[in-house]
């Protein structure tokens, strides 16, 4: 196949109904709850950061202290409150509608597929002005459809929504770069409070980015007409007093800790050293883009060549502007996480949706397309291929579901290169968009919940629930497995326990009690359990592979015996 033909005009993007292209904002808003649905409500909790999150919201409406956040019996003081406001506002929605309780995870998950869909509605909004009607389109088509997205929008946590700050913000500050004489105050402001519900999403991480972006245009450009227009005199605070009161509150409540923990733990350990193991060298986010923005970033890729070339046209040199220097910080910290650089992809799609819908587009070279079109083709047969595989390591078994990925991807490279063959560069955009569905679907409704070893605590839940009713999780301790997804799953007060002998000491510490003894743990506590004269029932097992420590562990349930 060839891909060097000349270009021809890409007159329809030709894969969507001309009702709805006509409806640009309602088509966007289906392609994302096609993509995005598909799993939302059947996978169970993930660990670690997805059941951190929802365990102090759900903590925070059960103490109704909205101000401090508390995991079990511990204080967590590492993000800002913002995200927890909005979990708790959509359990009480899906509680006062009676569509389910605050033991469903999904409920916690609103926000993010929220976010997620404002994120493409703005990318769509703003983008017009960078790069037309139909490029927009296509860049919030394809930021919808990009893995990392589709993760993010099935996980209870900050992204999403911090995404969808910051495309709204960089949106409005392009007004003011591109037309800073008709720049008014009331967009000024938008962009100010943008930025402040940013901060109590995620601290500095949202303002970071307009921040570089501004500094790079002003040294680039030799000047910044647009500074004028955002009216920092009143803006910044603005900003500031959007965000203080809950810093201000926080700060009382924990006597100063929460900013001990938050910058000189949190933040500070993930620049300086790899946290929790997510270390990775420069370069890391570069080399995973192709995974990370599949099935777009072939596109981006073809893209950026004549992008580069194209950096004194303005529209480009913002959206430049809005991806080098952070993207560049993100590469320099030492902590790597694949949606660390997601508030760069709408202008990355935006890049690649421009260059996609342009009949005069410059073709990047021969090499350079066809690696493009590589990393295509690997990120969609590493999908199947990782499906298969943990399927077999989890069920020793070839998993059926996981057997129609490798066609599904094997149809989308193939119909995307082929309209890309014919010239349809656009076209070839939204044909992945789309034919992403079904490959998401199955990966997110037939496969992953089906993996039932990844699943611990709510096996465990469900373990309890049958063997000992009624069970408060005061009087639940468990060893060798730790995770914040059990407190999810059991209760809030359930003790953590870091040996086998503090398993024997807690069953002996009162009536009724159950403890989960992990095997590696076990000797230990019969041990402690003989030296106590503690008579032992065994009610249980539950047997799993926990996925963030990498390895397999069986609980065994014991209580007092009778």
């Amino acid at each position: 196949m060839d891909l060097l033909v000349p270009s021809r005009t890409d007159p329809s993007l030709g894969a969507l109904p001309e009702a709805l292209l006509r409806r640009p904002r309602l088509a966007l808003v289906l392609l994302c709850l096609l993509l995005w649905l598909p799993g939302f409500f059947t996978l169970p909790a993930t660990d670690r950061d997805e059941a951190r999150f929802a365990q102090a919201t759900k903590q925070m409406l059960d103490s109704g202290d909205y101000v401090r956040l508390r995991v079990g019996a511990e204080e967590r003081n590492k993000k800002p409150a913002g995200i927890h406001w909005l979990q708790a506002a959509s359990v009480h929605l899906v509680e006062a509608a009676h569509l389910g309780t605050r033991q469903d995870i999904w409920a916690y998950r609103l926000p993010s597929l929220l976010g997620g869909i404002l994120a493409v509605l703005a990318t769509f909004h703003w983008g017009r002005s960078l790069v037309g009607r139909r490029a927009a389109f296509l860049g919030a088509a394809m930021l919808a459809s990009c893995l990392v997205l589709v993760a993010e929008a099935h996980i209870a946590k900050t992204d999403a929504a911090l995404l969808a700050s910051v495309a709204a913000a960089m949106g409005i500050f392009a007004q003011a770069y591109l037309r800073p004489e008709h720049f008014t105050a009331r967009q000024a402001a938008g962009f100010w409070l943008v930025l402040g519900a940013s901060i109590l999403l995620k601290g500095p991480v949202g303002p970071m980015v307009p921040l570089l972006a501004g500094i790079t245009l002003a040294v680039i450009d030799k000047r910044a007409p647009w500074l004028r227009a955002l009216r920092p005199g009143w803006g910044l605070p603005l900003m500031v007093a959007a965000a203080a009161p809950w810093f201000v509150a926080i700060g009382i409540a924990t006597e100063g800790r929460f900013f001990e923990q938050a910058v000189g733990g949190d933040m500070l350990s993930k620049i300086g050293s790899g946290e929790e193991k997510h270390g990775g060298p420069p370069g890391f986010y570069l080399l995973t883009f192709g995974i990370a923005a599949f099935p777009g970033a072939w596109i981006v890729l073809c893209a950026l060549p004549t992008a580069w070339r194209d950096r004194l046209n303005p529209p480009t040199r913002f959206l430049l502007a809005w991806i080098v220097p952070s993207w560049l910080v993100f590469e320099a910290v030492s902590t790597k996480l694949p949606h660390y650089t997601m508030p760069m992809y709408p202008a990355l799609m935006l890049l690649g949706a421009a260059w996609a819908m342009d009949p005069l587009r410059r073709r990047p070279a021969r090499w350079w397309r066809w690696f493009a079109l590589a990393a295509l083709a690997l990120a969609a047969l590493g999908l199947a291929l990782a499906a298969q595989a943990a399927g077999w390591f989890l069920l020793r078994e070839i998993f059926g579901p996981a057997l129609l990925l490798l066609p599904l991807g094997a149809a989308l490279v193939w119909v995307v290169a082929r309209a890309a063959w014919s010239g349809a560069w656009g076209r070839a955009g939204l044909l992945g968009a789309l034919l992403a569905v079904p490959l998401y679907a199955v990966v997110l409704e037939a496969v992953a919940p089906r993996l039932e070893p990844l699943w611990i605590a709510p096996r465990l839940a469900a373990v309890l629930e049958a063997k000992a009713p009624g069970l408060a999780s005061r009087d639940f301790g468990i060893t060798s497995h730790s995770e914040p997804s059990v407190l999810f799953a059991v209760g809030g007060e359930t003790s953590l326990l870091r040996t086998g002998g503090d398993a024997a000491r807690f069953l002996a510490g009162g009536p009724g009690r159950v403890v989960a003894v992990g095997d590696r743990a076990e000797r230990d506590f019969q041990h402690e359990a003989a030296t106590l004269a503690l008579p032992l029932q065994e009610i249980g097992q539950v047997t799993g592979f926990n996925y963030t420590r990498g390895r397999w562990v069986t609980l065994m349930l014991f209580r007092r015996a009778a």
